[in-house]
Parts: C-alpha cells; structure tokens; sequence
C-alpha cells in the first residue's frame, strides 16, 4: 500500500493537529464567533450562582423584595442574551463541520487528480473512499462541535474556580485537589483508546474494499461460486472490528465513569465542609448556595470535557490518514518555472502551447519502478519520427505498457530523458502532453452517464454531428443502433450495461474525437468480434495517417503494417524491426508469431467442425 498505517502505539500528538490548520484558515471568522460565543456564555453561565446568592442573602435573608424589579430584569436580559449568543455560535460550528468537510473533501478530489498513475497501481478503492468519506466527516464533526463544547467547558470551569477562590478559597481548594487527578486518568486512558480507534479506522477501510470488491466482482464470485468464501472472509473482518470497537468502547466506557466519579467526590467534599461552615455561622447560606451549583455545575462540562477529549484522541487516527492521504506526492511533478509558464492541470496556460508534432526521443534512457529492484530499461535509446506506428509485442506481463508509459510521462525515466519535438518533456507541463494523447485500453472505463455524454468527454465542445462522425469513423455507430435509446442510452456505473467490446468501440469513438497527435491502442480490440475488428483496422489506418501511434498487441496479425515492431520479453526489449524483419531472423518474435498462428489456425478449424456438426 503506497501510505503506510500509523504505529498503533503512538500517544495522542499535538502537532498531528497542527497539520491540519492551513486548511482551516478560511474559518478564521467562525472559530473567531465560536470563541467569542463561548467565553461570552460561559462569563453568564458562571455569574448565574452569584445571581442567585445575590438573591437568598438579600431577598431571603433579609426578607425584603426591594430592588426584586431591576434584579428580575438584568436575570432575564443575561438569559435572552445567552440564548442568543448560543444561536450565534451554533450557526458558526454548523458551517465549520458542513463547509469545512466539503472543502476538504474537494481539495482530497483535486489531490487524488494530481497523484501519479503508480499511486493508484498500489492503493486499493476503499482505502481512498474510507479517507474521503468516513475520515473527513469525523474530522470536520470533531473541529465544528467537539472544539466549541470543550472551549465552553474549559472557560466555564476556569470561571467557576476563580468564583469559588473568591468566595472561600479553603472550600475550593478541596475541588481543585481533585484536578491532577484527572489529568493523570487522561493521559493513562488516551493512549489506550487511541490504539483501539486506530485498529479500528484500519479495519473499516478493509471493510469498505470488501464491499467495493464485493459489488465489482459479483459476477466473477457467481461464476466462481466463491459466495461462502466471500462471506467467511467479511464475516472475518467486521468480526474482527467488532472486538476492536467493543474494546475501544471499553476503555471510554471506563474513563467517563471515572471523570464522574471524582466530579460527585468534591461535590461531597463541598456539601460536607460548607454545611459545617453554615452551621457554625462563618459561612453565609446564599455563600454556600453559589458554591454547591458551582460544584455541582463543574459535573456537567467535566462529563461533557472528558467525552470531547475522548472523541478527539479516537478521531486523531482519522485525521493522521486525512493527512497522509493530502501529503502524498506525485510520482511525476512539473517543476516551479514549468508551471509558471505553462500552467497546470487545472489552470492551463494555453495561450503559451506549443503544437505537438509526435517525434518522440528515447535517449540513454533507464528505468525502474518505484517498488523494483531492477532497471526494466537501460540506456535505451529510440527515435520514433512522427507520424511514426510502433507496435509492442510479447507475452502477457512482458512489460509491454512500460515504454508507452514513459512515451505519455505517467512515469518518468530514473535515468536519461525522453524527447518530444525534439524537447526534453519534463521541461513542459504534464496537461500540454496529456492533451495531445488519446488513449484506449484494453479494459476501457465509461463513466455513468449516456453514450453521448462518454465520446464527448473526447472534446467537451464538441456538437453532436462531430460525435456520430467520431463514432461513424470506428463503427461505434453499430452498437449504438442496437441500444434502445441510442445516444441517449445509460451506460451504468463504468459501462457495466455494456459489453467489453461495445465499451472499447465507444472509448476509441472517443479517442478519435479528441483528434490526438498522439495515438496509443492498449489491445484496443481484444474483446471485438474479428469482422468489427477489421472495419476498425480500416478506421485506424486512415486515422493514424500522419500522427504517432503506439499499438500494444495481443493479435500479431493486427500490427504486420506498422512501421516498427517492439519485441519484449520480461521487461525488456529483445528484439525490433519490421514484421518481414523481424520474420527474417527467425527469433523470438518469429517463434510467437508461428505458434499465435498455429493457435489461431487450430481454433478455426474447431470452429468449423462445431459447425459442420
């Protein structure tokens, strides 16, 4: 997996916090009403008990309802004034959690845009979708109401022992013994339910890939019949999170109870010693009134503090894999100048483009992947002119994608460099490349939407004719006829409606209506019936006239016309020339070719007798 889980033994860590604060610059000013709101809540909240002492000495001790009037009216502006300031800040942390999680989930979107085609090579789907989803709600749950409630209950509590230090500082001493108490319980428990929240956010993003390889793969499992298998193993996994979850439980479960447990301790400690000070005279009945809801105040914001801190140290392991997710850096980055000038992905300098030629330089070029050990290539050197068709060739997982990838910058050379038009790529922004590909794959992806909305993804502004045209052109127009609706046709989550070949015509429609200088063909028709891949043949051979073109492929018969042949054999290239070439020396390349033909010989000839019969 490209991001490693965190240690499950790391203590809660205050700079993990501190990674996510440039993403909350923007909400300077609800934190700012936040803050506010709560101190200022607070500030009423601890000045109620002495209301209410103010109340039983004056109006009760000494018996007289003068200046009730003024009183009733300042209790009941401080309680309207409350109410209203608890509207204020709510609104705030209702727009930090929605907003703030709608932002972050953007920027996770835009990020994921930017990383390299080896990120996603080795990282599942549900570790990202646990990451985008489960995670970052946590986290803008955490910042938009657990900060706000911790901020009221530390700034109440900090306001209720100063008042009780003012009223009889013997008395507060006995509940302030109780503080470092609570904070040894905090830091012993804190660790304890951060490790188990981890386990469990782990287990949760394995969860989400079983369910997404769970629904992808129900074909493959029914045909398989691997149901039980599947469900065995589910049922391993949410079993295993179940005991990690009841056992973060637990801990929390513990922790609390202890937190209230020394709270209603000092409230005893202060029913004890203020009923004996009253009773003895030294201390007044409304003295001893504001201090016991003082004490019995502080059990509230205790209970609520001690849940909030909980709730921040189990989402810290949410936060720790938001971050690493937004800290992961590209495989291939175009450098500062680079950017400067021809701008990126998303804010393209067209204007300063150069047109794309196709001649295309392998020089003293070596590689090898990020996780390898070996150069797949070394010191390779070669030209292909534009306008040029190279084929590659060899057994399945040869490594035939390798230089294509390198030809499209989806990775880069380790060593030397890779020309275009003559210019070394990296000196040029990614998208400028990427523009002038078109690309189809062996397994093509559709995305949900209509037949006509997928070719248009070729070229956004291009009109309706121009599409039918692109599919005309690659005979993607028969399979269109067929569908109920034709262009207006659904094609389901990834072209699942479809089948293989119908979604590869429609990807190469695609392909050809983006008019690309650059063509590449990844076994473009391995799943097409032979009569559609023959008017495709014709389709491809006026379409690649005059522009550079890599066919990777399964057929040999399919590339016997291409200008040069590529020959690979586990990870490197063994041979190269054109097809009569390359029969010529009776090679490698010879020896597939023969044995693909005898393969396929001895398959029309089943294919006949199962006719004949």
């Amino acid at each position: 997996m490209a991001t490693a889980e965190k240690d499950f033994g790391t203590s809660f860590d205050p700079g993990i916090w501190k990674g996510i604060l440039p993403y909350l610059k923007p909400y300077r000013w609800e934190f700012t009403v936040i803050l506010l709101g709560n101190l200022l809540c607070a500030v009423i909240d601890v000045l109620f008990p002495l209301f209410q002492r103010y109340a039983i000495d004056r109006f009760v001790g000494e018996a007289t309802t003068r200046g009730l009037v003024p009183f009733g009216v300042l209790y009941a502006l401080c309680t309207v004034l409350q109410a209203l300031l608890v509207v204020w800040w709510t609104r705030a942390c209702m727009r930090v959690e929605m907003n703030f999680g709608k932002d972050l989930r953007r920027t996770q979107f835009v990020h994921l845009q930017k990383l390299s085609l080896s990120y996603y090579n080795v990282t599942p789907v549900g570790y990202l979708l646990a990451r985008t989803m489960n995670d970052t709600g946590k986290v803008s749950a955490v910042l938009g109401w657990n900060v706000a409630s911790i901020l009221w209950g530390v700034l109440y509590m900090a306001g209720s022992f100063l008042a009780m230090l003012w009223l009889n500082w013997r008395m507060a001493l006995l509940v302030l013994l109780v503080a470092p108490v609570i904070v040894l319980l905090s830091g012993y428990f804190q660790k304890r339910i951060l490790t188990w929240n981890r386990r469990v956010r782990k287990l949760n993003s394995r969860i989400t890939g079983a369910f997404n390889e769970g629904i992808t793969g129900a074909k493959t499992s029914k045909t398989l019949v691997i149901e039980d298998q599947n469900l065995e193993d589910f049922q391993g996994l949410t079993g295993e999170m179940e005991r990690s979850g009841v056992r973060a439980a637990r801990v929390s479960a513990l922790y609390v109870p202890l937190i209230l447990f020394l709270s209603t301790t000092a409230t005893a400690l202060v029913l004890v010693r203020g009923g004996w000070l009253e009773r003895e005279g030294v201390l007044l009945l409304g003295t001893l009134s504001a201090f016991f809801s003082y004490a019995t105040g502080l059990f509230e914001p205790i209970q609520q503090t001690a849940r909030d801190l909980s709730d921040i140290v189990s989402v810290q392991a949410s936060l720790e894999r938001v971050l690493d997710l937004l800290h992961e850096e590209p495989g291939v980055t175009d450098p500062p100048e680079v950017t400067e000038r021809w701008g990126d992905a998303f804010h393209p300098k067209k204007e300063n483009w150069v047109p794309i030629r196709g001649d295309i330089t392998f020089e003293d070029v070596s590689f090898r992947y990020p996780d390898g050990t070996e150069d797949v290539l070394s010191h390779f050197n070669l030209h292909v002119p534009a306008g040029t068709t190279v084929a590659i060739v060899g057994e399945t997982g040869a490594g035939k994608s390798t230089l294509v990838n390198l030809a499209c910058r989806f990775f880069e050379p380790t060593g030397g460099r890779v020309l275009i038009d003559g210019i070394d790529y990296r000196r040029r922004s990614q998208l400028w490349l990427h523009s002038a590909l078109g690309y189809v794959l062996q397994t093509p992806h559709l995305f949900s939407g209509t037949v006509m909305e997928n070719i248009r993804y070729g070229r956004l502004d291009a009109t309706d004719e121009e599409v039918y045209a692109a599919a005309r052109a690659v005979s993607a127009d028969t399979v269109v006829e067929k569908l109920e609706q034709g262009y207006d046709t659904q094609v389901g989550e990834g072209g699942d409606r479809l089948s293989t070949g119908e979604k590869q015509l429609i990807s190469f429609a695609r392909a050809v209506l983006a008019d690309p200088r650059i063509f590449v063909l990844d076994e473009a028709t391995s799943s097409i019936d032979t009569e559609t891949e023959q008017l495709i043949q014709q389709a491809t051979a006026r379409l690649l006239e005059g522009r550079t073109s890599f066919l990777i492929a399964h057929r040999l018969s399919t590339i016997r016309q291409a200008d040069l042949i590529l020959v690979v054999r586990d990870g490197r290239i063994v041979e190269q020339g054109t097809h009569r070439e390359l029969l010529a020396r009776r090679g490698y390349y010879h020896d597939l070719y023969a044995r693909q033909f005898a393969q396929e010989a001895e398959e029309r000839y089943h294919h006949r007798s199962g006719g004949e019969a």
